[in-house]
């Protein structure tokens, strides 16, 4: 079969190169090889969330992290921010956690803002906070230093950062920041396959997780410091990941990470520039777009061209491209299109010129 190159929110396109990496031949993942493997990216990983704190490796989805902080961290209530299909998940998480949750609700389109968290946290009764930095379903991308300052007036509420589609393509400072838990996936802006987690705790999350009776085992944040110490994993890693992993730290830094961030922000605007020229407004609230990927608005708001979004998607993956139409209950009335990963101008040029062509069709 022919491929079809992904453009869709994740999972994102996979070099060759990063494939090649991945089937590096196995190693013990008790071994000094292993360890090595492991300590020879620290400081990169490190490096790319601007942190002196250990960076830690999970072999799940993001969710199994997200999951396990709230199990770590979460001891009286969670306020779950939900902006959008898989924000509003966390409060489906939560619960089903057993934990006491209240969600901090906004429209879809729009995003979290710090003022809103600020209020419900001067309640007093929630110790924790779970927030996704940037929304895939609605391509809302929340200030995320709003956050940073209501970190800084309720030190004691530990805060998750879901940065899953935002790592590694926009800066996430996160001693900076000062948050307790930031974690991502690798299927993501990091453009490797899925099934690698990449997080870091601070301090304050660990000692709030030896308060916990219930952490479990898999998503123990004990466990994984403990091991870590030792360049180790809880349990057994995805090694063929982690070489990957190896790889694309490599090309980050080659390309500089100023470098990387300011590509994002540009395809980010050249898409935009793209659906404007064909009468599209976009979905997210103006000045709150993500750099990763953008939701094009298709009737789900007021303006703006409407189309048949399946049929859009159909005739460019005819075209050898494949587009997302739409999430939750925006599908069809929205479309996404990523640029995130290892994009260009050029890859997304050759997108848009057979979106150009789909469009004449429809």
């Amino acid at each position: 079969m022919a491929h079809v190159k992904l453009f869709i929110p994740g999972p994102v396109e996979v070099s060759p190169k990063t494939f090649e990496a991945f089937c590096s031949p196995m190693i013990g993942h008790r071994s000094k090889s292993f360890q090595e493997l492991y300590a020879g990216i620290m400081p990169q990983l490190q490096a790319l969330l601007y942190t002196r704190r250990p960076v830690f490796l999970g072999t799940s989805s993001a969710w199994g992290i997200m999951e396990g902080a709230v199990r770590n961290l979460v001891s009286r209530k969670v306020l779950n921010c939900m902006c959008g299909a898989f924000s509003d998940k966390w409060f489906d998480v939560s619960q089903r956690c057993g934990k006491a949750a209240e969600a901090l609700q906004v429209e879809w389109g729009e995003p979290i803002r710090g003022e809103a968290v600020a209020a419900k946290l001067k309640s007093g009764e929630f110790d924790a906070v779970t927030y996704i930095h940037n929304e895939t379903s609605t391509g809302v991308m929340s200030p995320i230093e709003e956050l940073a300052e209501v970190k800084r007036q309720f030190p004691d509420v530990m805060f998750i950062i879901d940065t899953v589609s935002s790592m590694t393509a926009t800066r996430l400072a996160f001693d900076e920041l000062g948050f307790d838990v930031m974690l991502a996936g690798t299927q993501k802006a990091f453009a490797l396959p899925p099934g690698l987690s990449v997080f870091v705790c601070s301090e304050a999350a660990l000692a709030k997780a030896k308060t916990q009776p219930d952490r479990g085992y898999y998503f123990d944040l004990l466990e994984f410091e403990k091991n870590a110490e030792k360049t180790m994993t809880p349990s057994t890693p995805s090694i063929s990941h982690i070489y990957a992993l190896k790889s694309k730290l490599g090309e980050i830094f080659a390309e500089g990470l100023d470098a990387r961030f300011a590509r994002h922000v540009k395809l980010a605007g050249m898409t935009r520039t793209w659906a404007a020229k064909h009468g599209f407004t976009l979905f997210p609230e103006a000045g709150c777009e993500s750099v990763t990927l953008t939701t094009v608005n298709n009737g789900a708001r007021p303006g703006g061209r409407v189309v048949d979004v399946q049929k859009l998607v159909d005739l460019t993956k005819q075209r050898g491209f494949l587009i997302n139409g739409g999430y939750g209950k925006i599908k069809g009335t929205t479309f996404r299109i990523s640029n995130m990963g290892d994009e260009t101008e050029a890859t997304m040029n050759e997108l848009f010129a057979a979106l150009d062509e789909a469009m004449q069709e429809l």
